[in-house]
């Protein structure tokens, strides 16, 4: 019996210490991101003009993983990725929407893979660059982990993800901001650090065009969520305050102010996510929050997606400064094909004021 006490205390003994260097370990190696990094510097940028009409679209393409046969387990379902031969496909149907369907002047895109064991190491990034080779990308990390250990029967294991922003202009400055607020530890080193890609170009009235790819907290009890909006807040009112132009664009997890709650399936399928919306007074009357109130952006992953019964909402929109002047919003309804979220794209005009 003693013998039998003896080798139970020292099985559990080398158990707990295995744990212990484990979470040592992720937390020693955990990516930890400067507040602020510099990404891209010129002199050489290009000149935006007032009176430009521009457009900007929005989407996050869930790492050509998230088409509409995926449920997912964070999300209530049970899969945790999608087969080689679905990411390629839809992979290649995203890149083909983007290439043939809208041309965006700027594209903001949201969970694109660098490298990553959910998307068989495929690297998104160069994908889609080496397809808009007109275009000047910037990638800013937000998910940087050597190991997601969860599910336990099938880890989702090493994940480098980020953002993904596609200029056909220039920018002078592409920086990568990171959000306030974090998970308790230990979750916080297998978690996403959130952050903002800015990008900003000149004006010929010496004023800048600052537009910002937007990724917030989802699973979180709102706190998280809170601390973000009022960073984005503080930096959207300090540029204007400066007579700068503002756009901010993404997957802001959460609904726009105004939305009207009956458009879409919304109580079903989001018992994993807190599903609140932006106060109508979080910033004053005068800045343009810019959504299709017609068509749902992102749909609840507890299911492969059913257009009668799965949740559907709308997360993807963009917000715009007084001084520019919004000529059209369209989502378009891909049925969520190939991602769990709808592009958005916007039109508009900077003011010559």
């Amino acid at each position: 019996m003693k013998t039998f006490l003896k080798i139970s205390l020292f099985t559990i003994s080398i158990l707990v210490l295995l744990f212990v260097l484990f979470l040592a370990f992720f937390t020693i190696t955990d990516y930890k991101p400067d507040a602020t990094f510099d990404m891209h510097n010129t002199d050489h940028s290009d000149t935006l003009n007032t009176g430009d009409t521009l457009n900007t679209i929005t989407w996050n393409i869930g790492y050509a993983g998230l088409g509409n046969k995926m449920d997912f387990f964070y999300d209530g379902g049970k899969q945790v990725r999608t087969t080689n031969e679905n990411t390629q496909k839809n992979l290649a149907e995203i890149s083909n929407f983007l290439s043939n369907t809208c041309k965006p002047d700027f594209m903001l895109l949201q969970e694109v893979d660098k490298k990553a064991k959910r998307t068989y190491f495929i690297d998104e990034t160069k994908h889609l660059a080496g397809l808009f080779k007109e275009f000047f990308m910037f990638f800013a990390p937000n998910y940087k982990v050597r190991l997601v250990p969860l599910p336990a029967t099938s880890p989702m294991g090493f994940v480098h993800s980020g953002l993904l922003s596609l200029s056909g202009p220039n920018p002078s400055k592409s920086v990568r901001l990171d959000l306030p607020g974090e998970y308790s530890w230990p979750m916080k080193i297998f978690m996403l650090d959130r952050c903002i890609l800015l990008n900003r170009y000149p004006l010929n009235n010496g004023k800048e065009f600052v537009l910002l790819n937007i990724h917030n907290s989802a699973f979180d009890d709102g706190s998280l969520k809170k601390q973000e909006m009022d960073f984005i807040r503080d930096i959207v009112i300090g540029e204007y305050e400066k007579g700068n132009f503002i756009v901010a664009g993404g997957d802001w997890n959460q609904n726009p102010p105004g939305l009207t709650d009956n458009k879409f399936n919304k109580p079903d399928g989001y018992e994993n996510f807190l599903l609140t919306g932006i106060d109508v007074n979080f910033l004053p009357e005068q800045w343009q929050w810019c959504f299709d109130n017609e068509v749902p952006t992102n749909r609840s992953l507890r299911t492969a997606f059913n257009k009668k019964t799965s949740g559907t909402t709308i997360l993807d929109f963009f917000l715009l400064s007084p001084n520019l002047e919004i000529l059209s919003v369209k989502t378009y309804d891909l049925a969520f094909q190939n991602s769990d979220h709808n592009p958005v794209i916007i039109k508009f005009v900077i003011k010559n004021i």
